[in-house]
This record gives structure tokens, C-alpha cells and sequence, in this order.
């Protein structure tokens, strides 16, 4: 990642520093932009009469605050960096400030993807109750390995990207319209600021409208749950590298052998531990509550689990038998691989309790 191709978008801050003679700033940094964080830090106090402390805990979204912490060694106002504000109350002044990264990719190395994407999507619309016959032919219509197909109403191609790269949207509707397809920048719910943008815990912006994806935007989380949540093929362009790639039927499926391979060793357990993610973002006490209710109404055992930042080394010790994450859902679907217990999430126990049918479909969990 060269950083010195993002834009670290600190007038505003600066100016509001000065307006309310500011003394004390926190600064929270997502751990991808931590390196340059020590020269924010000389910029607004140079540029102001403020002082600035760096909050180092770890940061991965918006839903990650530290506002409490921060009240309680005086600081006036948080400065959160390369995030959008979301539908949560921090309690206390807060400025989101953007990042952007000024990369401009080629579309032509994805636009093969889009094109085999955009037939699948004709291919629903025109057969949508044919059921699949092989292997073969599943793979071809990019069905998940339970059988799922959203249902279409048109093919349009949906255009997200990630917060960084949401600039780039208008003009790379241009490009995608002027290669041929009917794109549309969907807008989802109140937990995302800007069309077009989509969370690691929330795609409401998808509806029956949108065929495909394509996603601006690196890494693999963000694709892998709009494909688990929607069904439907999504092509990847990545705006650091310029390459083009999918993520097709094999990883979904590989992550979903995982998942299941997690319900099945949890079906005879006993006792479970029950996360409650305290940060303000990620806090779903109530359904906690419902899982823990709904253990007992099975004659199981549920523990709450009350923890800022999860991990391995702080939770592998405790005598239980499975833990279901309702903090961040990347928890369950990135790092299940790094506790020694079986890591699932609130619909995967109510698979394993047989109030759910896998077969039915998988569900991604998202937070509204």
C-alpha cells in the first residue's frame, strides 16, 4: 500500500480545533494507516494550539470507539480516521475524517467477469425455477453449495467499493455504462453513509435489481460476505494493484465446508460462550439474550461473554464447549481457524439447536 497516495483530509479538523480553542484531541487510526499516524499528529499540532493523543488500541471500522476511554483523560474531541460515521451515538464530539487513495485501474482486465456474470444473470431471469442437474451445471450458475439463487428481476451490474475508493464510483459508472452494462450504485440502510458503500456487517443495499457485483476494493472479506449474503457472482477490482479477479464458486464453497464443518462438531455440545462485543458498533446484548434463551429451551448451557476485543489468548480457556460470536461478524467468518473451539454465529446455532435448516440456505450475519 503506498500511502503516499492517500489523502489524509485534516482541514476540516483543523478549522474546528480553532473555532472551539480545542485542547485536547484523540486521534483513532485503523491499523492499515497506524504508520502515518505519529505525522497527523504533527500536522494538528502544529497547525493548532491543541495536543493530540493517539488512541493505540486497535481499530478495525467505525463501530470501534473509544469514546469512554477518551472522556475519561479529558479529551473534548475524537478525530476518526479513514471511516464513515454510522448510525451509533458516541456520546461525545466526534469528526470522521476520509481517506482517499487517488488509484484509477484499467477496467479491461474485468470486464470478462462481468460479461460470464452478467450471462448468469440472464440465465436466472429466463430459467428461474430450472433446478440444477450436476456439479457442472451448478458451477456454471454459480450456486452456492446449498442450492441457493436469489431471484432476479433484472441484470443490472450493482457498483460498491469500499469507504476509500467510494470516490470513484460516478466516474467508474461512466466506464462500466460506456463498455455496455446497466450499472446501478445501490444505496443500503442507515448503518451505511454513501451509496455504493458496503461493510464487513452489512449489504442492505442489494435487492432483485442487481444481477452481479463488481467491488472496488482489496482484501476479501467485503466480497466474501455480499456473495454468502446475496447468492449472487461478484468480480473484484483492486484499485492498489490494478488486478482483476472474481470470487468464484470454489472459496465460497471451501468457506462454507468450514462452516458447516463448525455446525457439525457443535451439534453434541453442551456449554457455550455466548460474546457480547461492548464496543457502542458491535453491542447486540438482545440477541445474546435470545441465544442464551434459546440454549436453555434446548437443555444447554450459554454463558455471556462481555469483551471489547476478542481473541484466542483471551477466551480459549474458559471450560466451554463453543463460542458464538455476537461482536463483529468477521470474528467468526475470518479467524475461526484460530481458536482451538469451534467459533460460530447466531444462525449456526440455531442450525446445531434445529431450529434452522442448512439446506434452506446459508445466512450471513450482519449487523442492521
Amino acid at each position: 500500500m503506498d500511502l503516499s497516495r492517500h489523502e489524509f483530509e485534516l482541514d476540516d479538523l483543523v478549522e474546528r480545533i480553532k473555532k472551539n480553542d480545542t485542547k485536547l484531541v484523540a486521534l483513532q487510526v485503523p491499523e492499515g494507516l497506524k504508520m502515518q499516524a505519529l505525522e497527523m499528529m504533527d500536522q494538528i499540532e502544529t497547525e493548532t494550539s491543541a495536543r493530540v493523543v493517539l488512541s493505540a488500541d486497535p481499530c478495525y471500522g467505525a463501530c470501534d470507539l473509544v469514546h469512554d476511554k477518551m472522556q475519561n483523560i479529558g479529551v473534548e474531541l475524537v478525530a476518526h480516521m479513514g471511516h464513515s460515521q454510522m448510525n451509533i451515538d458516541s456520546g461525545m464530539p466526534t469528526q470522521f475524517i476520509p481517506v482517499t487513495y487517488d488509484g484509477s485501474p484499467e477496467i479491461a482486465p474485468v470486464i470478462p467477469y462481468l460479461n460470464a456474470h452478467r450471462q448468469i444473470a440472464f440465465e436466472r431471469i429466463n430459467n428461474p425455477s430450472n433446478p440444477v442437474e450436476d456439479e457442472l451445471e451448478a458451477i456454471d450458475k454459480f450456486q452456492d453449495m446449498v442450492g441457493r439463487i436469489a431471484p432476479l428481476t433484472d441484470t443490472k451490474l450493482g457498483l460498491v467499493g469500499s469507504i476509500q475508493h467510494l470516490h470513484l464510483l460516478p466516474t467508474y459508472k461512466k466506464y462500466f455504462e460506456e463498455a455496455g452494462f446497466d450499472v446501478t450504485i445501490p444505496v443500503g440502510g442507515a448503518r451505511l453513509s454513501f451509496p455504493g458503500q458496503v461493510l464487513g456487517c452489512n449489504y442492505s443495499g442489494d435487492d432483485p435489481t442487481v444481477g452481479h457485483y463488481i467491488f472496488l476494493g482489496s482484501g476479501d472479506f467485503h466480497p466474501i460476505g455480499l456473495v454468502l449474503h446475496t447468492g449472487k457472482p461478484l468480480a473484484m477490482l483492486d484499485p492498489y494493484t490494478g488486478e482483476a479477479t472474481e470470487m468464484g464458486r470454489e472459496r465460497i464453497e471451501r468457506i462454507l465446508r468450514q462452516r458447516s464443518g463448525l455446525i457439525m462438531s457443535s451439534m453434541d455440545k453442551n456449554r457455550f460462550g455466548i460474546l457480547i462485543g461492548a464496543k457502542p458498533g458491535q453491542m447486540r446484548r438482545n440477541l445474546a439474550l435470545r441465544m442464551k434463551n434459546k440454549l436453555e429451551k434446548h437443555g444447554k448451557k450459554g454463558y455471556l461473554l462481555a469483551m471489547e476485543h476478542v481473541g484466542p489468548e483471551l477466551i480459549d480457556f474458559y471450560p466451554v464447549d463453543v463460542f458464538v460470536n455476537t461482536a463483529c461478524p468477521r470474528i467468526a467468518i475470518d479467524d475461526a481457524v484460530k481458536y482451538a473451539k469451534p467459533m460460530i454465529t447466531p444462525y449456526e446455532l440455531e442450525v446445531v439447536l434445529g431450529e434452522k435448516k442448512w439446506e434452506d440456505g446459508y445466512k450471513f450475519d450482519e449487523i442492521p
